[in-house]
């Protein structure tokens, strides 16, 4: 009789490990820190499956493709394989396929290349001739920024 019941708890398990929640999943292939943070993410809508938000009880099935915010990073990643617990990032490279359009993700890099803007300390205010320069800078690099979120 014990062994009956030892069984049933056994496949009752299998068919819990079977499951993987999305939330779980982002945080063990290392698309997050902590777990909490792909939650929250999952609650702010930043996760999406086929442009609907994700729950983060979310049930993951290999071949389905996730649209992932970041801060200003967006990624579209492929689940290949299902991953249950947190590994390496060499391992955790073989459970998903970053599927990222290469515009996407040169756009996002380009962010971080922009010009910098310094005065020297103690220079004072910028003249009005500076200002528009700066101003002009600024304009530049805000079309690249926001040609980079435009979905």
């Amino acid at each position: 009789m014990v062994s009956v019941y030892k069984n049933r708890f056994n496949l009752s398990e299998m068919a819990e490990k079977e499951r993987l929640r999305i939330d779980k999943y982002l945080w063990a292939i290392r698309v997050f820190k902590t777990r909490t943070l792909a939650t929250e993410a999952c609650k702010a809508g930043r996760v999406k499956l086929q442009g609907n938000n994700v729950k983060a009880s979310h049930e993951v099935k290999p071949g389905e493709v996730y649209f992932v915010s970041k801060g200003i990073e967006r990624r579209e990643i492929k689940v290949t394989d299902l991953l249950f617990n947190r590994v390496d990032a060499k391992k955790a490279v073989n459970f998903y396929e970053d599927v990222t359009p290469v515009e996407k993700t040169h756009a996002y890099r380009s962010v971080f290349h922009a010009p910098l803007l310094s005065r020297d300390r103690g220079a004072g205010r910028p003249t009005k001739k500076e200002r528009r320069d700066i101003d002009g800078l600024m304009d530049e690099d805000s079309v690249t920024r926001d040609s980079f979120f435009d979905d």
